[in-house]
């Protein structure tokens, strides 16, 4: 039976070397042409058997193709050569046309590719919302975040930048800031609160569903598949709560701490400003102090400064009014003077006697007195 389809192939192939020969060049590129498209044909086939092959189990395997007829009979280890060995080519070429595959098992292994790329396509959109669900989470945090970023930096431009600026120094007051960020890790303190307490009551309720669930339980109750998965997805979301929440509570640690770094940095620099201030003032009172002695000083020179102005006038006046007199005039001046001042002396002089009379008249007239009353003279002189 072998040596009848080895002559059978034989034959075969002389009459497709016959035909070839026969065939002209266009003819031979019609036919290499496509001889190539059935290549690949039977490639992306061999390709998706190969992979329909990774997929299916064993049992799976023998069980398809068992009832294909004269396929299952072919799969022994002589139509698969291993180890190098090199088969006749009459042999490959027979193996090659058991081989082939029918357009049942085909279509089978086309639907089993169809449900394969249908399950990972699910999987990969399943992961893909997944992503997508994170990343819309995120991005929510992210503007809510940002929302509240504006809104602080509003209210703190409007309540203390703008709200806050002392008219006569131009400087934003200490005590307002202060309360500002006071009455803010207030408000953060009571959120935390608020938030842990509502965490503590999620807990309480996870522990009350964790006891009548118990309770059930031993009670024997019977639950229903959907019943637990009802209860999963409950606790799922109990737990995603309370995950939230102490996300939420995390954060507003996180804030409150930088929020108490920045209060404690603003601090520094006000307690510094305020040093810085005590100083400019003192220097301030001391420059007022010496501009007012300036002041004084100014105006007293400025007096002076006036009356030796009217001297100053008053000489040039003189001066401008003075008229040089001739020589006789000088000379009768001058004998005038001295006249004048031998007068003078001559009166002097007779001045003194009448005080040395005047003098004798008195001590004459006190020893007068003297006698008359009985006193004596000595001790009316001394006495007197």
């Amino acid at each position: 039976m072998e040596a009848e389809t080895v002559s059978s192939d034989t034959g075969n192939e002389t009459e497709i070397d016959d035909r070839l020969q026969a065939l002209d060049n266009e003819d031979l590129y019609q036919f290499v042409e496509e001889t190539i498209r059935s290549n690949k044909v039977l490639e992306t086939e061999t390709q998706m058997f190969e992979k329909f092959l990774h997929h299916v189990d064993p049992k799976e395997r023998s069980g398809r193709f068992s009832s294909s007829s004269g396929v299952s009979g072919h799969f022994g280890r002589d139509d698969f050569p291993m180890g190098g060995q090199k088969r006749p080519k009459v042999h490959s070429l027979l193996s090659d046309r058991i081989l082939r595959l029918t357009a049942e098992q085909k279509c089978d292994i086309a639907q089993r590719e169809i449900e394969e790329l249908r399950d990972d396509t699910e999987k990969l959109q399943e992961e893909s919302e997944k992503v997508l669900d994170t990343y819309r989470a995120i991005m929510e945090e992210a503007d809510m975040r940002l929302a509240e970023t504006k809104k602080e930096s509003y209210e703190f431009e409007r309540d203390i930048l703008k709200g806050s600026v002392n008219s006569r120094t131009s400087k934003v007051i200490a005590e307002k800031v202060l309360r500002y960020f006071d009455d803010r890790l207030k408000g953060r303190d009571s959120l935390i609160e608020k938030l842990r307490l509502k965490n503590a009551t999620f807990k309480v309720q996870k522990k009350k569903l964790i006891l009548q669930l118990k309770q059930k339980e031993e009670m024997g109750e019977v639950l229903h598949e959907v019943d637990f998965n009802q209860l999963k997805i409950e606790n799922q979301q109990y737990l995603e709560r309370i995950d939230e929440r102490n996300q939420d509570l995390l954060r507003l640690k996180l804030m409150a701490g930088n929020t108490l770094q920045v209060l404690n940095s603003y601090k520094k620099k006000l307690n510094t400003a305020t040093m810085e201030s005590e100083r400019l003032a003192s220097e301030i009172t001391a420059r007022n102090d010496l501009l007012s002695k300036i002041d004084a000083e100014t105006d007293f020179v400025e007096d002076e400064r006036a009356k030796a102005e009217k001297i100053n006038r008053s000489l040039r006046q003189q001066l401008n009014d003075y008229r040089v007199p001739s020589v006789m005039e000088y000379v009768q001046e001058k004998a005038s003077l001295y006249e004048l001042r031998k007068k003078v002396k001559s009166w002097e002089r007779k001045v003194e006697i009448a005080e040395m009379a005047l003098a004798t008249y008195k001590k004459t007239w006190k020893i007068m007195l003297a006698t008359e009353s009985g006193i004596p003279p000595w001790l009316k002189l001394d006495l007197t």
